[in-house]
């Protein structure tokens, strides 16, 4: 698969990367733990080295998950995880807790958990206001000293405190949610990992599934997955939003690509440093997904679908107002 390198300190990883989330969590029950081991080496055996998880997932048990399954080639590929929250007795999350003693608690959780000496790239899953990002950010720096992390990231943060965090210790990588039907990073983040020279990793590239084409308003979700919280999952919003997958349909035949496949290349199109990180449980899936870093676009196809995917007013916001308020958007 084609390389990708994020930020300044060359940190090279897959095109494409993994996200591991789903298979534990928010989306129903969790997968068959042996089915999902195999899945993600798989993964690694199709070319992919960037595999994203956090303690948030399950919690805990997704990184659990990741570490068991990338024992063998721990030394091959880049583990991302994500630190900010605190859980109750029963394993709730709590609240966002970024304190520099509650983040070395993650951390050494985190290692614990993923069998690993050292975290390759390190997140700020939340930013607590009540924190300044410059403590944040002082005490990775100190665990890059110890040599417990790798690199630094931070997640769904606005530009402003990238920049604070940035001034403390140099961010490799900003995760946030950016796909064809939510394009918020284009208002700031993106330019400011341009002149930063971060790289940026999108989750949920394929709308949470939506942009894979396979679903619609008759789709019926299991009890505890989280997406039908979501406006954007209502029924009458996913049918208003068909619009957006008949494009990917009609472009798709041009290119002979699948909606996913269009989806993610239009991501990896934008600029060279962006990593998407899509997630399954599915084999069949996982390859539909790598087949996206063969799609070449011609600057006038390049420009005709984002004309129009542009002309798609999409319907519904992207996440709940609960949700909303843990973000630094």
């Amino acid at each position: 698969m084609q390389q990708r390198i994020l930020g300044h300190n060359d940190l090279t990883v897959s095109a494409i990367g993994l996200g591991c989330m789903g298979m534990t969590y928010a989306y129903g029950p969790s997968g068959e733990r042996d089915d999902m081991i195999a899945l993600i080496r798989a993964a690694f055996e199709r070319g992919v080295t960037l595999f994203d998880t956090a303690e948030m997932y399950g919690p805990f048990t997704n990184e659990e998950l990741v570490g068991e399954a990338l024992a063998p080639i721990r030394d091959q590929v880049t583990i991302a995880t994500k630190f900010a929250h605190t859980f109750d007795a029963n394993g709730k999350p709590n609240g966002l807790v970024s304190t520099p003693t509650q983040i070395r608690t993650a951390v050494e959780g985190s290692l614990r958990r993923l069998n690993t000496d050292v975290i390759d790239l390190c997140y700020l899953h939340r930013v607590n206001p009540a924190i300044p990002i410059e403590a944040v950010a002082g005490t990775v720096r100190e665990l890059i000293g110890e040599g417990k992390v790798r690199f630094f990231g931070i997640s769904e943060a606005a530009p402003e405190t990238i920049r604070r965090a940035y001034a403390v210790q140099p961010i490799t990588a900003v995760q946030s949610e950016y796909s064809l039907w939510y394009r918020h990073p284009e208002d700031g983040v993106l330019d400011l990992c341009a002149e930063l020279g971060m790289g940026f990793v999108p989750y949920s590239p394929l709308g949470r599934g939506f942009l894979t084409g396979s679903m619609s308003a008759e789709t019926q979700f299991a009890p505890d997955d989280f997406r039908p919280t979501q406006p954007r999952f209502s029924a009458d919003a996913m049918r208003a939003n068909q619009a957006l997958i008949d494009v990917l349909h009609d472009f798709g035949k041009e290119l002979h690509a699948t909606p996913a496949q269009l989806a993610l290349a239009w991501l990896l199109a934008q600029r060279l440093w962006i990593v998407p990180i899509p997630g399954t449980r599915h084999l069949n899936r996982l390859e539909e997904n790598i087949g996206a870093t063969a799609i070449e676009f011609t600057p006038e196809q390049l420009a005709r679908l984002t004309a129009a995917i542009d002309a798609v007013p999409i319907q519904g916001a992207r996440a709940s107002d609960e949700y909303e308020r843990q973000t630094n958007l």
